[in-house]
């Protein structure tokens, strides 16, 4: 875990709420991530936690409230936002006719600042090939390019729907541990849903957990631990009243 600075958050959800017709989701949610956090968003399927995301990168409008990025509402300002923000999304998507190679270097036309070195480096240390298809990678190899793409621009605020979820464990451990604690320990707010509770525990500076449309819980983990004297799945299991997130 890391230390983070004060000033204006990096993002911010204020009294957020997500309604689908006549049913709601997502109920008056308020929270915010100081620069250089690592906040992770718990839940179980279908708690909200995907629906959150996509409005806090402006690709959703709430029904009620807000969620701001760097200061500004993130539904009207997401193009100048976006800039500043590298997204790996639960399900990897990409051109699936086009290679690793061809992705990053369209990437590179598209941002002014881009490390074409970094990206491939990292995509070496991922064991990914950079001249197969996408559709042709393992779902661990499509992971490592969506990480490419979102570090390539040295992003001030990585956002990770559930970037683990279906790899294999040494993929995991590299995402957890490479990525994640390597942008922390270099000031990168990091915000991430996960159902990987024993990894994150150890790295998260803040936990959230979503319970019934509601945020149950919004603590840091010094503070969680010290209270409840127990690990990040038995907490998870006393406030959501159920088992660890399948």
């Amino acid at each position: 875990m890391t230390g983070h600075g004060g000033g204006e958050p990096v993002l911010a959800l204020e009294g957020l709420g997500v309604r689908y017709g006549r049913t709601p989701l997502l109920h008056d949610l308020s929270l915010s991530v100081p620069r250089g956090m690592v906040y992770a968003l718990l839940g179980r399927n279908g708690a909200g936690k995907s629906s959150l995301v996509r409005c806090l990168l402006g690709q959703q409008k709430p029904t009620a409230g807000s969620a701001r990025l760097f200061g500004r509402d993130a539904w009207d300002n997401r193009a100048w936002a976006m800039s500043r923000v590298g997204v790996v999304p639960e399900e990897p998507d990409a051109p699936p006719e086009m290679t690793a190679a061809q992705i990053l270097a369209f990437a590179a036309r598209v941002y002014a600042r881009w490390d074409s070195v970094a990206t491939q480096a990292r995509l070496a240390r991922f064991a990914t090939p950079l001249d197969v298809p996408f559709a042709r990678l393992s779902k661990g190899q499509k992971g490592a390019v969506m990480l490419a793409l979102a570090l390539g621009h040295s992003p001030e605020l990585l956002v990770l729907d559930d970037p683990t979820l279906g790899l294999d464990v040494i993929a995991r451990d590299a995402v957890f541990g490479e990525v994640i604690g390597d942008l922390a320990d270099r000031g990168t707010t990091v915000f991430i849903t996960t159902h990987d509770l024993s990894a994150i525990e150890r790295l998260a500076d803040r936990i959230g957990i979503l319970s019934g449309g509601r945020l149950a819980l919004d603590e840091d983990v010094d503070s969680l631990k010290a209270r409840w004297a127990a690990p990040l799945e038995e907490i998870f299991t006393e406030v959501t009243g159920k088992g660890a997130p399948a």
